[in-house]
């Protein structure tokens, strides 16, 4: 390779990588520049040499694209959290339909050249828009600190007022870092101290609801601290204490207990209503979330004879919204408190046609499907990894008619796609911005057999 470390080289940047870098080449050397946009020109110093590519940080941005924009948000470079602030919106639409493109290209699945990839569906206002937090809690340089890490490191970013973050969560977690300073509850530290590591924070839309979760590594007393929080925050509905003690980078250990107020909390979707307890994944994001589950609905074409299995099923969420077309419907997870929320759900809308199971989705649908349950649609929703090989290979041996991947990752979507695409047409591809201003988008993908 013809480049050396802190070389300084001028760049013309080609494209946008899958992480929202700028790309170029020097001398047929690809180099990833993060903070550089389309069609710039650059003088750049070069950070790191891999075996294929190098990286290399911005010196000077000769000339502009014209789509660059001053981030809204003051601590935006530092943070990291935000990977494409810079661009302006309507750019960042486009640049999310082309990383879906470019995932397909990398992997080529079975007559990716003729998918019908959408436009990205994005936001009127793209700000203020995650309804839940996960807040690490720090000392640092002598005073406590709440925030996220910044990327790639361990330093944590204080942060006080997030441009993407709900409002009311941020107000309750900068009352949240105060009150433990005030009362000096113990703060985890990696070396040695137990005690309190993340405060989760979920206001849920449709109802103005909020929940707390304390993820700490020892029981502590909380009683001033909640006194104090629902006092000022009557939204405040539900307080929880969540055990870790391992020393993984998990958020979450196994026990979580209720230490004040209701089990859950209430939201809506679509045209129904759902409890939310405070350990159930439900999306960050919930006004692109009536937008993905409308386009979810409108790719899986059911009948009422048809069978539907939701895998990765959370509280039931998108299942529910085919309950009342279908025969029946069965889902999944391996979070066995949204389990009980999805049964809860079901049974509150008065639906007896659901059966919902606390597991994996490639250890229960084989075993539905050798107890004879052979469904006639699928919907999966799996997590950043993707399709398990088990689950995959079960879907190609059982084959049901029609099926809806939602994906919020373009890579391992496009590589799940290569073996889906021997046995199914990919009809389309929609992209919805569910994280305006990051580098990720969902995807919902609809497909029948051949």
């Amino acid at each position: 390779m013809n480049l050396t470390i802190k070389q300084r080289i001028p760049l013309k940047i080609k494209r946008m990588g899958i992480n929202g870098e700028g790309i170029g080449f020097y001398k047929k050397t690809l180099v990833f520049v993060p903070g550089a946009l389309k069609g710039e020109e650059i003088f750049c110093q070069i950070t790191a040499i891999k075996r294929n590519f190098a990286e290399a940080k911005v010196l000077k941005i000769n000339k502009a694209s014209k789509f660059r924009v001053q981030p809204a948000c003051h601590i935006y470079e530092e943070c990291g959290g935000c990977q494409i602030m810079h661009l302006r919106y309507d750019k960042q639409l486009d640049y999310k339909t082309d990383i879906i493109k470019q995932a397909l290209n990398k992997f080529k699945p079975q007559g990716y050249e003729n998918y019908d990839v959408r436009p990205t569906l994005g936001m009127d206002n793209p700000s203020h828009y995650r309804a839940k937090l996960q807040f690490q809690v720090r000392h640092s340089g002598g005073s406590l600190k709440s925030g996220l890490y910044a990327q790639g490191s361990h330093k944590l970013i204080d942060i006080k007022d997030c441009y993407v973050q709900d409002q009311t969560t941020q107000k309750i977690i900068n009352k949240v870092t105060d009150l433990l300073a005030k009362y000096k509850l113990p703060i985890y530290n990696e070396r040695k101290i137990a005690g309190i590591r993340t405060v989760m924070v979920r206001r849920a839309q449709a109802s103005n609801q909020v929940q707390l979760i304390f993820v700490t590594s020892k029981i502590i007393d909380l009683d001033d601290i909640v006194i104090e929080l629902i006092k000022s925050f009557p939204e405040i509905k539900t307080i929880a204490l969540n055990l870790n003690t391992s020393k993984s980078s998990d958020i979450y250990g196994e026990q979580t207990k209720i230490i004040w107020g209701q089990d859950s909390i209430q939201e809506e979707v679509l045209d129904y209503s759902f409890s939310l307890s405070p350990r159930a994944f439900y999306q960050l994001n919930p006004q692109q979330t009536q937008i993905l589950y409308t386009e979810a609905v409108k790719a899986l074409d059911v009948t009422e004879n048809d069978t539907l299995i939701d895998a990765y099923c959370g509280v039931g969420t998108i299942g529910f919204s085919f309950a009342k077309k279908v025969k029946e419907v069965r889902g999944m997870d391996i979070i066995p408190e949204a389990i009980q929320d999805a049964r809860h759900n079901a049974k509150l809308m008065g639906y007896t046609n659901t059966h919902y199971e606390t597991g994996k989705a490639e250890d229960i649908i084989p075993k539905w499907y050798e107890e004879g349950f052979k469904p006639t649609a699928l919907i999966v929703d799996p997590p950043r990894t993707g399709l398990d090989d088990k689950l995959l290979k079960t879907i190609l041996q059982s084959k049901p008619e029609k099926m809806v991947y939602v994906s919020c990752n373009t890579s391992t979507l496009a590589r799940d796609l290569v073996k889906l695409s021997q046995t199914y047409t990919v009809n389309y591809i929609q992209s919805v911005d569910m994280f305006p201003h990051t580098a990720r988008t969902e995807a919902v993908v609809k497909l029948t057999i051949k």
